[in-house]
C-alpha cells in the first residue's frame, strides 16, 4: 500500500525535475545566445507564447486575488474569508511569474527598470508596467501577514492587519487599471487585429473576462489543493462562487455578442474561417459550456460539475487571450506563428515552479484555516488512544507528509 501511494508523488516529482532541468538549460541558452536561439519570434511576430500565455493569461488568472479580497475586506462577505488567503497566494505567485516571463521575452531584460525613471505617461505599456509593479508590491505586503504570523512577529502582524483594507482598496484600483489596459494595448493595431477581436470595448472586455476567470480559478485552485494536501473542499463557499461566476460569464457573453452586433461583425463569427472557428471554440468553451453546466444549482452543488464548469471557463479564457495575441494577427501578417519547443518548455517550467512554490508555501505558512484540518485529525487520533495503536505505519507517513 505504501508503494502504491508513493508512486504518484514520485511520478509528479520526476516530471517537475525534468521540466525544471530542461527549462534551466534553455534559460542559459536564451540569456547567452539571445531570443533567436530558442524562439520562433521574428519582426513579423515579435509577440508570441510568452506574451499571449505567460503575460496576458497569467495576469488574468491571478485576478481572483483582488476579487475575493475585495469581497471579504471591502464588502464584508465574511463567509468567503477561508478562501481569501489561497486566492491571494495564487495572485502573488502569478504576478511574480509574469515578471519572470517578461524577463524572458524582453530583448534587453536588463533594461526592465527603465519605466521607473524614464517616464512616458502617454504610453499604455508604461501604465501597465507601473500598475504591475505597484500591484505586485501590494500583493507582497498583503502576503506579509502570513509571514509575520509564521514567525510570531506580533507587532508587525498588527500593523499589517491595520493596513489590510487600504492595501486591498489600492489593489482593486491598480488591478482595474492594468487588467483593462492590457486590452487597451491592442487598440493601437486596428488594421492588423482581426475584427472578431478588435473592438473599442477591448479594455472593458478584458476586465470583465478577468473577473470571471478569477472566480473560476479560485474554484480550480481549491479543488487541486484539496487533492494535493488532503483537505476538505469548502463546497458551500465554492458553490456560491460558482453562482456568481455564472452571472459574470453571462455579463461577459452579453457584452461580447452586443459588441459584435453593434459593429456589424456578428455574421463574421459564422463564416467558419480559421478565425471564426477559433472564436467559436473560445466562446463555446469559455462562456456557453460553463454557463450551461453551472446554471443548475444541483450541478453547482456537485464537486465534479463545479470543477468541470470552472475548468472550462479557464480554458476558454486562455483560448481568448491566445486569439487576441496571436490568432487575430495571422491573417494580416500573412502567415502562422507556431511556438518553438523551447518556448513551450520554458513556459511549462514556469508553471511547474508556480505549483511547487504554492505547495511549499502552503506547507510552511498559515495559508489555510487551521480549523479545516481539525476534523481529519480528530478522526485519525481519538482522544486517549496512542497513535501507534490506531494508525498503521503507512498512514503515519502520509499524516507526517
Amino acid at each position: 500500500m505504501a508503494s502504491a501511494v508513493a508512486r504518484p508523488l514520485s511520478f509528479w516529482r520526476g516530471i517537475f525535475y525534468l521540466l525544471l532541468g530542461t527549462g534551466l538549460v534553455l534559460t542559459v541558452i536564451r540569456f547567452t545566445q539571445g531570443l533567436g536561439a530558442v524562439t520562433n519570434l521574428s519582426d513579423r511576430y515579435p509577440w508570441g507564447l510568452w506574451i499571449g500565455f505567460d503575460l496576458l493569461c497569467g495576469v488574468g488568472l491571478a485576478a481572483g486575488g483582488f476579487v475575493i479580497t475585495a469581497a471579504v475586506y471591502i464588502f464584508h462577505i465574511e463567509r468567503l474569508r477561508p478562501i481569501a488567503r489561497p486566492a491571494l497566494l495564487t495572485a502573488f505567485l502569478g504576478y511574480l511569474l509574469v515578471m519572470v516571463a517578461l524577463m524572458f521575452d524582453l530583448g534587453r531584460p536588463w533594461n526592465i527598470w527603465h519605466p521607473m525613471v524614464m517616464w512616458n505617461p502617454t504610453s499604455v505599456m508604461f501604465e501597465v508596467a507601473w500598475c504591475v509593479m505597484l500591484y505586485s508590491t501590494v500583493l507582497a505586503l498583503e502576503f506579509s501577514g502570513m509571514v509575520f504570523e509564521k514567525f510570531r512577529w506580533k507587532r508587525a502582524a498588527k500593523v499589517q492587519k491595520i493596513l489590510t483594507i487600504p492595501l486591498v482598496i489600492l489593489g482593486v484600483m491598480l488591478s482595474t487599471l492594468h487588467q483593462s489596459s492590457l486590452g487597451t494595448m491592442y487598440l493601437i493595431v486596428p488594421g492588423k487585429l482581426h475584427a472578431l477581436w478588435y473592438s473599442p470595448m477591448l479594455p472593458i472586455l478584458f476586465f470583465v473576462s478577468a473577473v470571471s476567470v478569477g472566480l473560476a480559478m479560485v474554484i480550480v485552485e481549491s479543488k487541486l489543493s484539496s487533492r494535493a494536501f488532503g483537505r476538505g473542499l469548502e463546497m458551500p463557499i465554492l458553490t456560491e462562487v460558482g453562482r456568481v461566476l455564472v452571472g459574470a460569464l453571462g455579463l461577459y457573453g452579453f457584452m461580447r455578442i452586443f459588441d459584435l452586433f453593434n459593429r456589424g461583425m456578428l455574421g463574421e463569427a459564422f463564416t467558419f474561417s480559421y478565425e471564426s472557428s477559433m472564436f467559436l471554440v473560445e466562446f463555446g468553451l469559455g462562456v456557453i459550456l460553463p454557463m450551461v453546466i453551472l446554471a443548475s444549482s444541483r450541478r453547482r452543488a456537485s464537486e465534479k460539475w463545479l470543477y468541470a464548469g470552472s475548468l472550462f471557463a479557464v480554458m476558454g479564457f486562455v483560448v481568448n487571450r491566445m486569439n487576441v495575441s496571436m490568432t487575430g494577427f495571422e491573417g494580416a501578417q500573412g502567415g502562422h506563428y507556431i511556438p518553438s519547443w523551447a518556448e513551450v518548455m520554458i513556459t511549462l517550467m514556469l508553471v511547474a515552479v508556480g505549483f511547487a512554490a504554492f505547495s511549499w508555501i502552503v506547507n510552511n505558512f498559515p495559508v489555510y484555516p487551521e480549523e479545516a484540518k481539525e476534523p481529519e485529525v480528530a478522526t485519525r487520533e481519538p482522544a486517549g488512544v496512542p497513535e501507534a495503536e490506531t494508525t498503521a505505519p503507512w498512514e503515519r507517513v502520509l499524516i507526517e507528509r
